[in-house]
């Protein structure tokens, strides 16, 4: 057998999307691979993806990334869910959190006998059955190896990224300093042979990986690999962003208000408030979004807003040739649902299940394709889903959300949840029952049934049954120390001590 060479993998771009990449690969496959990542520091990143979504914390056990160390390096805070204001009806609120809601049976989800028994006035808040979300209301939280919670984090994805690159180069990334200048193209393949760099230098390469964020210079300015532009779904094409002092405790969720033509965020990081605002230029100009998230932050403004220009979308093919895009330049679903650094988490985790040592088959390639067109298309419709069911009526924004055509694949999922409260996840699905089923019900849209097994418990036995899991619930969240209080004693970062 000859002796095996490693393959040459190059890395065009930093950042979360590009230190993620580099971090997973050498981690998983060491010296089976040659890793070289090129990234020019006189060259921003967008650097505003602060809160994540639990998936996070398992592809962390899978590169044996610590969690205390994590969070100190990045200012971290834990999140439970996210806070959605305005979005049904301006003064409502609800919360999208990560837990399990009440208990379900083989025939029929919870929600079938939370129905039933608000029909007989037995029953609070679908949220009051879920520990995560009481836990988040309190603004309460702990965690142990033995815990159960259901969790994620809000980070400094600029310090992530500078974590993610000591583990890297440790494990043995090179990184080369300097602006991409030329993709230099095979003649005959049209594949990518290497990097030409500013000052001459070439970065060959058997596999490249574009994370040149929104620019693409890889997959689109050399490759030519198409994008699918779903701004008829997602309206909103830009985002004002800044940061503030912390004025209180950080809250464990992600807070999301609507206003007249789109929503703000605000991400609470143990030194700092994350604030962004977006929206659509179409119905709100550059001027009046700056002038809105500067009236409506909390605390003293850390840095001048910047604005963030996006089309809403995804390319044709991640994967062509031989260059696989991750991150911004593979696609962009807004950050609503915080699933930016997750889908570069699953770009990754699937290239390196189909990773291509005995080369390149358009049988992989397109296997990888189809995988990514279907998760982001089941995550663009749960997006869709937060705008279309409003009850909004008070802007042109909101007529315009209210009325749009939508997905098929969703006008199918929010009929059969209208028709008979049923929601479903499919095999290798992000969002679980709950999530649908606490955003559809959170914006109005109520079964007109149910399932008819709920029947089958009598008044009595679901006063108990209801009352029996409040009561585990409360007595739960009664035992958890104030968020604060756990960060000071957990994961404390040297940047607030």
């Amino acid at each position: 057998m000859p002796e095996y060479q490693p393959q040459r993998v190059v890395i065009a771009g930093g950042g979360t999307a590009g230190w993620i990449s580099a971090a997973a690969l050498s981690r998983k496959f060491g010296d089976l691979l040659d890793i070289t990542l090129v990234e020019s520091e006189a060259i921003g990143t967008v650097g505003v993806g602060e809160a994540t979504i639990p998936p996070m914390r398992v592809f962390h056990k899978l590169i044996g990334i610590d969690e205390q160390a994590f969070m100190r390096a990045t200012s971290a805070t834990f999140k439970l869910g996210i806070s959605f204001e305005n979005w049904g009806q301006i003064g409502e609120r609800y919360l999208h959190s990560f837990g399990k809601t009440g208990r379900e049976t083989w025939l029929a989800e919870f929600v079938h006998f939370w129905l039933r028994a608000q029909e007989l006035g037995m029953a609070e808040g679908f949220g009051d059955y879920c520990l995560e979300h009481e836990a988040a209301l309190q603004n309460r939280f702990a965690t142990s190896p033995s815990s159960k919670v259901n969790f994620a984090y809000h980070l400094d994805a600029t310090r992530y990224a500078a974590f993610l690159r000591e583990l890297s180069e440790a494990a043995g990334v090179k990184r080369v300093e300097g602006k991409i200048d030329e993709v230099v193209l095979d003649s005959e393949s049209g594949d990518i042979n290497a990097l030409k760099l500013d000052n001459g230098e070439l970065i060959p390469g058997d596999l490249f990986i574009d994370c040149t964020g929104f620019r693409a210079l890889l997959i689109e300015e050399a490759l030519h690999a198409g994008y699918d532009n779903w701004q008829h779904w997602l309206p909103c094409d830009s985002a004002t962003v800044v940061q503030t002092q912390l004025t209180g405790e950080p809250k464990p969720y992600t807070r999301s208000i609507a206003h007249e033509a789109g929503w703000r965020w605000q991400i609470p990081l143990q030194h700092r408030m994350g604030n962004g605002l977006v929206y659509a230029s179409q119905f709100m100009d550059e001027a009046s979004a700056k002038a809105k998230l500067l009236e409506d932050v909390e605390g003293a403004p850390c840095s001048e807003p910047r604005t963030l220009r996006f089309v809403t979308g995804c390319r044709k093919a991640q994967w062509k040739k031989n260059c696989v895009s991750l991150g911004l330049a593979s696609g962009f679903i807004e950050p609503l649902e915080s699933t930016s650094i997750h889908l570069v988490i699953m770009g990754i985790t699937r290239l390196m299940q189909m990773f291509p040592f005995d080369g390149i088959r358009a049988s992989t390639r397109d296997e990888f394709n189809a995988q990514s067109r279907l998760e982001l298309e089941k995550i663009r419709d749960f997006i869709v889903l937060h705008y279309h069911q409003t009850q909004r009526n008070d802007t042109p924004f909101w007529d315009y959300c209210r009325n749009m055509d939508i997905p098929e694949s969703l006008a199918h999922r929010m009929a059969l949840f209208r028709d008979s409260a049923k929601a479903f996840q499919k095999d290798g699905e992000l969002f679980r029952v709950d999530s649908w089923t606490q955003v559809m019900l959170g914006q109005g849209l109520v079964p007109e049934r149910y399932h008819p097994s709920a029947n089958i418990m009598q008044p009595e036995e679901m006063r108990t049954f209801f009352e029996g899991m409040r009561k585990q619930v409360v007595d739960a969240v009664a035992q958890l120390p104030q968020h604060g209080q756990f960060i000071q004693r957990y994961c404390a970062s040297d940047h607030t001590r």
